[in-house]
């Protein structure tokens, strides 16, 4: 009756180079069914669960990365027993020098994979000798999953988390896949205490999964992905083949772009993981409403900035040493955020504005304003600070998204030079739809915070059918705008 190609479903079932498993393929749907199933029977058995679940996130994995789960297993070995003896050790030395190997081996294995070739060109450099790049395949998410598991032994060194005795338990808690290879960073306070209570999967967590899923998928495939491939990526390919006008509203994509496509994959993550009875903290809350630079970093990839500052920031210093060390923090802590991001010089100059913006606001939040001026700023400084700081943001993400440093600043002096407003009429009569897409993103994510929250709640207070309706509607419609193949995540990459 059925014609089953089982050389063509085996064929699926493994990896393959540059095909990652995504949330929003047809392929992972067919899986995380199964998955559910199964996991539905088991969900009440603690042990047998966490094993399942643990098995179903290398699994995940290998189909990112292929053969390269065996280093994430091998990061979840290594800090796992290093977190141990640190817990253990009595001498101040032992417990910082088992800190330092747990940071080698994670660096270490961050350096190789993401900044190996960079290292080697530098080397080649200073030695005069021909440089010839290394064939280094950088594992999807490993830059996620190392900054994981070293909070994880940090926390244990300073005293914060009591580790863990049992392997499985710390296993589960690096390898779930919701989370794997894009985030949010889950921090082991906030996941641990969840691992052994009874799976309860409440009406409310039911429909916001739902919601948080079918929004995701939204942003993602109709918003992101169609504005990316029928206009950005045009544009940030050649810049110079387009007018400042359509450079300027190439970069306003990208900046819609970027959000949708992360926060869409933050959405699912978390949609996921409440239905599987987990609950992650929200990784993003607009952060195009921002009045300032330093709003922005609260409320932009949360979990990374709050990685960067109690980490990084807070261990080089703080605010703790004065203002000038401070601002010489904040620049560090940036840098090397841009840095994470892509052994690249414009990856750390996109850093170095940021840490350059953050240091000039803490300057000027420090003043001693007049209180007659602090009240004229109060009133018109809301809109103002957050149309500058949202321009500001767009103009580090020229830099963060070109290809290159002269394909940035050939878009900058588009911008500026060549701009040609007469051309608005035209440009929106032949972008209709991405125009569109457009106008809904922006108005979608300008919506206060209560109100998304209120349509969270109606939707989990549907019945089911109702609920069922709204993800085959989202499905539909992805169907209808997707493009011919599945567009990987943007900080896949990362």
């Amino acid at each position: 009756m059925f014609d089953i190609d089982i050389h063509k479903v085996f064929d699926q079932l493994v990896f393959h180079t540059g095909q990652p498993m995504l949330f929003n393929s047809g392929l992972f749907l067919f899986l995380f069914t199964g998955f559910y199933l199964v996991y539905s029977l088991l969900r009440n058995l603690d042990k047998p669960k966490l094993i399942f679940v643990t098995l179903f996130s290398f699994y995940f994995y290998y189909k990112s990365s292929g053969f390269y789960f065996l280093l994430l297993g091998g990061s979840i070995v290594v800090d796992f027993f290093l977190a141990q003896w640190i817990s253990g050790a009595r001498a101040y030395w032992r417990r910082l020098s088992l800190l330092t190997i747990s940071l080698v081996a994670n660096l270490g294995l961050l350096g190789y994979y993401k900044y190996g070739n960079l290292i080697h060109e530098l080397f080649s450099a200073a030695a005069g000798i021909p440089f010839s790049p290394l064939d280094i395949f950088l594992p999807v998410g490993i830059s996620f999953f190392t900054f994981q598991s070293l909070s994880y032994t940090i926390d244990v060194y300073r005293k914060k988390l009591t580790p863990l005795t049992n392997f499985l338990d710390y296993a589960f808690f690096v390898s779930f896949f919701p989370q794997l290879v894009a985030g949010p960073i889950v921090r082991a306070a906030d996941f641990l205490p969840q691992l052994h209570r009874p799976t309860f999967i409440s009406r409310d967590m039911l429909g916001r999964a739902l919601f948080l899923i079918s929004a995701g998928l939204f942003k993602k495939t109709v918003i992101s992905d169609y504005i990316s491939l029928n206009f950005v990526d045009r544009v940030f390919d050649a810049p110079a083949l387009y007018s400042g006008l359509e450079n300027l509203f190439g970069v306003y994509g990208y900046a819609l772009q970027i959000y949708c496509d992360f926060s869409g994959y933050s959405d699912m993550a978390i949609g996921i993981a409440l239905l599987l009875g987990f609950r992650f903290k929200d990784n993003f809350d607009s952060p195009y409403q921002s009045r300032n630079i330093t709003e922005f970093w609260r409320r932009w990839h949360i979990s990374l900035s709050t990685w960067l500052k109690d980490y990084l920031y807070i261990s080089l210093g703080g605010n703790r040493k004065g203002a000038g060390r401070t601002y010489v923090n904040l620049m560090i802590t940036m840098l090397l955020g841009g840095l994470w991001h892509g052994a690249s010089l414009k990856f750390m100059l996109w850093g170095g504005l940021h840490g350059l913006a953050l240091a000039v606001h803490k300057y000027y939040t420090g003043l001693q304003v007049p209180m007659v001026a602090l009240g004229v700023l109060r009133r018109v400084g809301s809109i103002g600070g957050a149309l500058l700081t949202f321009h500001f943001v767009c103009f580090c993400w020229i830099f963060f998204r070109a290809g290159t440093m002269d394909a940035a600043f050939q878009m900058i002096g588009q911008i500026f030079h060549d701009f040609r407003p007469h051309l608005l009429l035209a440009f929106l009569t032949g972008y209709k739809m991405v125009v569109m897409l457009m106008v809904i993103g922006f108005a979608l994510h300008l919506v206060p915070h209560a109100y998304s929250r209120r349509l969270e709640e109606k939707v989990a207070a549907l019945p089911w059918m109702a609920q069922g309706s709204l993800v085959v509607l989202v499905i539909v419609l992805v169907i209808q705008v997707k493009s011919a193949g599945i567009q990987p995540f943007i900080y896949f990459q990362f």
